[in-house]
């Protein structure tokens, strides 16, 4: 059997930044996970003492906290700052852009439309930055209950499918006299999932390596998905089960952008020892 990896996969740079910002901050913490991937953040906890708190009211003056790459609401952000405490910010830049739109257009009279998961931290944040409020998404289906006005502006979770997002932009587009359609899905997502199309239509197996909470990592399995049935959502080696492989000629391997190249080499050697590929 022979192992693929996709040509585009694994860490992102919004992630690379922010690692780089954990490491350089030891001693901290981070407020809430710094990415969807808990075997890194344990190995930042261990190498550099960086921690995690789940609630920004714990930090007090004098504690520095890293925010983490998916952003935080605008209203704890401004909590963080009155404390005194030391801020950090390893938002991702790509995170920043939605948040920027969804405060400027709503000043600004439009209706914000946001395509993601009303539960992901990264959309809890965009959300807060609309002054007026906004809708968020999840499918075609979801707009039909809404009662929007005129002018209409849309922004993506960072993660998010563009077929999908598209789906929204052209049921939205026909309805409404004015809907300002923003490109807020991010290259590395969009490179990741055309590189994970590609090889999963000639794979007979698809490993997907990431976190189970990654939002990236799921929408990269879906896509494995749709073009090889054999696809398998795993974070690490572990959950290897080598019966998968059996009669397999084309092993194909991508990963999360919160996926460290640790673990993904560990997979690779795991299936190379034991299959001796």
């Amino acid at each position: 059997m022979k192992i693929e990896l996709a040509e585009k996969y694994g860490f992102c740079f919004g992630v690379k930044r922010a690692i780089k910002i954990a490491e350089e901050h030891k001693n901290s913490a981070t407020y809430g996970p710094l990415i969807h991937n808990s075997k890194e953040i344990n190995r930042l906890n261990k190498d550099f003492n960086v921690g995690l708190v789940e609630d920004y009211k714990v930090f007090q003056t004098g504690d520095t906290a890293i925010v983490r790459t998916h952003g935080i609401p605008k209203n704890e952000l401004e909590e963080l700052h009155k404390t005194g405490v030391e801020i950090v910010d390893a938002t991702c830049p790509y995170v920043t852009k939605p948040q920027q739109i969804s405060q400027e257009m709503s000043e600004n009279g439009y209706d914000v439309v946001i395509f993601g998961d009303a539960s992901h931290p990264e959309i809890k944040g965009v959300k807060s930055y609309a002054t007026n409020g906004a809708y968020v998404v999840g499918c075609v289906e979801d707009l039909e209950e809404l009662k929007l006005h005129d002018k209409i502006a849309l922004v993506s979770q960072t993660t998010r499918k563009v077929e999908e997002y598209l789906a929204i932009a052209n049921y939205l587009i026909p309805r409404h006299k004015e809907v300002r359609v923003f490109n807020t899905i991010c290259n590395a997502t969009f490179e990741n999932q055309e590189a994970v199309r590609k090889l999963s239509k000639k794979a007979d197996i698809m490993l997907i390596i990431g976190g189970k909470n990654s939002s990236n990592t799921k929408q990269l399995f879906s896509i494995a998905k749709e073009n090889c049935q054999e696809s398998h959502h795993i974070e690490d080696e572990k959950e290897l089960d080598f019966s998968w492989f059996e009669g397999k000629e084309l092993c194909g391997i991508s990963a999360g952008a919160s996926t460290p190249d640790w673990i993904i080499q560990n997979v690779v050697d795991a299936i190379e020892a034991k299959l001796k590929v």
